[in-house]
C-alpha cells in the first residue's frame, strides 16, 4: 500500500517546507481542494517544479468542465487529479481521455455517492486508476468510517485500484490493512504531528507490516 498525505490548511511557502522534510519518503503528496481554492493550481507548480520526483495530486474534485480543469492541473504538474463519482458520465470520460493524453491518471472520489457498490463498477468500466472510499470530514464526528465501504468494493474492482480516506490514524491503519487498498489517505493525523517526517515514515511502516 501507498500512503498519501493530504496538505489542505497551509499556504504554497509552508506546503514546500513540509515536503522538503518528506519528499523523499512520501509516496503520493496531495495538494488539497482549500489550498486549491485558496491559491489555484500555484502550489501544484511550484512542488513539482521543486520536487519533480515527487507523485502529486491535484485535489480538484472535478464535477464539470472535465476537459478543461484536469489540463490545467496536468499542465500545472499533477501526475493524478480527483474528480467526483457523482459527475456526469460525460464529464469523467473528458476527465479520462486527458489524464491519457498527458499520461497521467485519475482518482475518482465517492464522497457523498449512495450507490458505492454500483458506481464502483460503472467507474471500474470507464478506466478511472483510482476508486477513493471517502468519509467527509464533516460526518466523521458523528463515527462513520470508510472501512465497510472499503470492504464492499474490494472484490468488485478489475482494473481501477483502491484509496480510502477520511479520519484514518494510527489506530485505524490496521483496519485499512486488512483490506488491502493501494492508496491509504492520510491528513490531520500526519500534518499536525510536531515530527512529520518521524510521523510519516512510522505510518509507512505501519500500513506494510
Amino acid at each position: 500500500m501507498k500512503l498519501q498525505i493530504a496538505l489542505d490548511l497551509v499556504c504554497s511557502e509552508a506546503a514546500l517546507e513540509m515536503v522538503d522534510q518528506i519528499h523523499d519518503v512520501i509516496d503520493i503528496l496531495e495538494v488539497g481542494t482549500p489550498m486549491i481554492l485558496r491559491e489555484g493550481m500555484l502550489p501544484v507548480r511550484l512542488i513539482k517544479q521543486k520536487f519533480p520526483d515527487v507523485t502529486v495530486l491535484a485535489d480538484c474534485k472535478i464535477v464539470d468542465g472535465g476537459d478543461i480543469e484536469s489540463q490545467d492541473a496536468f499542465e500545472a504538474g499533477a501526475d493524478i487529479v480527483t474528480l467526483l463519482a457523482v459527475s456526469n458520465d460525460t464529464t469523467i470520460q473528458a476527465v479520462i481521455n486527458k489524464a491519457k493524453q498527458y499520461g497521467k491518471k485519475v482518482m475518482a472520489d465517492m464522497i457523498c455517492m449512495e450507490d458505492v457498490k454500483g458506481r464502483s463498477v460503472d467507474l471500474d468500466r470507464m478506466g478511472v486508476d483510482y476508486i477513493c472510499i471517502h468519509t467527509a470530514v464533516d460526518v466523521q464526528s458523528a463515527e462513520k468510517t470508510p472501512f465497510k465501504e472499503l470492504a464492499g468494493i474490494m472484490p468488485l474492482l478489475k482494473n481501477a485500484k483502491a484509496a480510502v480516506a477520511g479520519g484514518i490514524n494510527m489506530d485505524t491503519i490496521p483496519l485499512a490493512r486488512e483490506y488491502g487498498p493501494e492508496i491509504v489517505v492520510v491528513g490531520s493525523a500526519l500534518t499536525r504531528s510536531a515530527d512529520l517526517r518521524s510521523s510519516v515514515i512510522e505510518m509507512k511502516e505501519a500500513i506494510r507490516n
